[in-house]
């Protein structure tokens, strides 16, 4: 049992300024954390309490599947990272440490990194301390501090630059066994947030810098999200948006016949989708191919799409360029002959076509058939392209972005939208960790094969921002009982009274008795402030001791999630709390 009095709550009646959603609000004002900087916060008494609690619910969850929990540094040897197969694209977020030293006999390079993340550090102790096939497989997991240098913090624990993170690795003999794991850590993912009462669906998610054969993202739903999720209920379908697919384009389609033969007709100022769709022109939107630059691994290539259709960027991740960036104006036109704007791919009007790393065509170009598309001459546009004639096209991928409305490919039912917060993410990464650092293993016919890996994240930090964004009412936070701080709040709003204080000891030992965590308010404060204080901190179970309750016999017993509240008999109130602990116990573990 915790007296207010004598803990520490600094509640705020109004919001800071710079927190712009609900979550980051209550944060500040239930006095869960408060700001040291740009994307730096210290956890309050009450805040490590739910952080306490969310570590050790995922540490139960993960020993259960079977991972061992360890500790590795947070300051890193810059080599591990620059030896290991993402340094190009991780350096840019990460902290850097500087040498020790005056910088006077040489410049004072960075040789020590903060780490994001520990795929680097922890497959070098692996290969140092695993040699044989009888020790596998493991799977190795911490929660601990991570740095990132995000460029612009915001939206308070969602997007901060030092968090906790659980990260885990498993290694593996084979890919069946390590898809075993990663199956282990999704049901160990999906116990852990059902325990701690928030709702994650399980998407679909691109890999990205990470790598690996496939991924699944945990996404917390709520408007505020920073992904869109894509989902079907009925048939169960979810993906975030970086990898979503539909059925839009039907498996059976055959590619339209040519129409007539291609022909050029003058655009003078015409640069945009929007243009050509407009009089005279009058070409809809889905009757035009786009046609896009980018440059992957130093060389350009073209990626076609409906100009009704948006290219999702990650997805060319999968055409297998270890870097790409969208093309500069002055390195489209000496390949291509024209300016943004008159691009195509139709064979012949390439200016070099063998400076290209390819022509990738998204599958959806095969519902226009014969369309319009640029010259790769300023000014001009042709009509009548046919796909399979006319587009020199290398291959066809899945490139676009998915919308609202089309075909699920599990049931053909319409997909929905819905934003969501990124809480975890596992990763099947197959051997791009391993190799670059040697981690091998001998078999049982002494042959030496990579070990296969795996790796999972849950945010934890940002986790308990969630659950506040996905469960709190006009009044405050409405915390799930096994990620509450407390699980009951016991008012005394007359402290002056022995009676009451003795009652509300009784009634503290009754709860914690049954399993539950109590904090008593014995502030010399007015009823209204308690009032507006418990709805505000959010603790499941509230009872209130008042001196006309006492003269009536009752105390009130208040679930923060409802309004009504019940008057409960004095004889009856010991053993009613202790049900109503045990219930909600019963509720939250099942």
């Amino acid at each position: 049992m915790k007296l207010w009095s004598q803990y520490f709550v600094p509640t705020l009646k109004e919001s800071p300024a710079d927190a712009e959603i609900a979550s980051h609000k209550l944060l500040i004002r239930a006095g869960l954390v408060r700001k040291l900087g740009g994307g730096l916060y210290t956890y309050l008494p009450l805040g490590l309490r739910v952080m306490q609690k969310l570590t050790q619910l995922c540490r139960e969850e993960l020993e259960r599947a079977g991972a061992i929990e360890l500790w590795m540094p947070h300051v890193h040897p810059v080599e591990l990272w620059q030896q290991g197969p993402r340094w190009a694209a991780a350096r840019e977020i990460m902290f850097r440490a500087d040498s020790a030293g005056d910088g006077k006999h040489g410049p004072r390079e960075p040789e020590f990194v903060l780490g994001p993340t520990h795929e680097e550090i922890v497959t070098p102790l692996v290969k140092a301390e695993i040699t044989s096939y009888r020790d596998l497989p493991k799977n190795f997991f911490q929660i601990a501090t991570k740095f990132r240098n995000e460029i612009r913090p915001r939206f308070g624990l969602m997007r901060a630059r030092e968090f906790v993170m659980m990260d885990a690795y498993s290694f593996d003999v084979d890919d069946d066994r390590a898809i075993k794991s990663y199956q282990a850590m999704k049901a160990a993912y999906e116990a852990f947030f059902r325990r701690i009462g928030v709702q994650a669906i399980a998407v679909e998610a691109d890999t990205g810098v990470m790598g690996g054969s496939f991924s699944h993202e945990f996404m917390v739903p709520a408007e505020v999200g920073d992904d869109d999720v894509i989902y079907n209920e009925a048939s169960g379908y979810a993906a975030n948006r970086e990898k979503a697919r539909s059925a839009l384009v039907p498996a059976d389609l055959s590619d339209a016949a040519p129409v007539g033969a291609v022909e050029e007709f003058a655009t003078p100022g015409v640069v945009t989708i929007a243009a050509l769709e407009a009089a005279p022109y009058s070409v809809p939107a889905d009757r035009q191919f786009k046609t896009l630059v980018y440059v992957g691994d130093g060389k350009p290539f073209v990626v076609i799409l409906r100009g009704s259709d948006e290219l999702e960027e990650a997805k060319l991740g999968a055409l297998g360029f270890g870097l790409f960036r969208p093309a500069a104006p002055e390195e489209i036109e000496p390949v291509l002959g024209a300016k943004p704007g008159s691009l195509g791919a139709v064979k012949g009007t390439i200016k070099n076509p063998t400076a290209l790393a390819g022509v990738f065509a998204d599958h959806a170009i095969r519902l226009i058939g014969n369309g319009t598309t640029g010259a790769n001459k300023d000014g001009f546009h042709l009509r009548n392209v046919n796909v399979t004639r006319d587009l020199a096209i290398t291959r066809f991928g899945d490139f676009r972005r998915v919308r609202a409305g089309e075909p699920d490919v599990k049931s053909g039912q319409p997909l929905q939208v819905r934003r969501g917060i990124e809480v975890g993410h596992i990763f099947k990464l197959g051997t791009k960790y391993s190799e670059k650092s040697g981690a091998v293993y001998t078999d049982d016919q002494k042959q030496s094969h990579l070990m296969v890996m795996g790796s999972y994240g849950i945010g934890i930090s940002r986790t308990l921002q969630a659950i506040i964004e996905q469960s709190h009412d006009a009044d405050g936070i409405v915390w799930p009982w096994n990620s509450a701080p407390f699980h009951v709040l016991i008012c005394v709003l007359d402290p002056q009274l022995a009676e009451a204080v003795d009652l509300a000891r009784k009634l503290a030992a009754a709860a914690e008795k049954a399993g539950a965590e109590v904090l008593v308010d014995d502030r010399a404060e007015r009823p209204g402030v308690k009032f507006k204080d418990a709805d505000l901190v959010g603790i499941p179970l509230r009872l209130t001791i008042g001196g006309k309750g006492l003269k009536e016999g009752v105390v009130e017993l208040k679930w923060r999630h409802q309004k009504d509240v019940a008057k409960v008999p004095l004889a009856e109130a010991e053993a009613k709390l202790a049900a109503a602990v045990a219930e909600a116990q019963a509720k939250a573990n099942a």
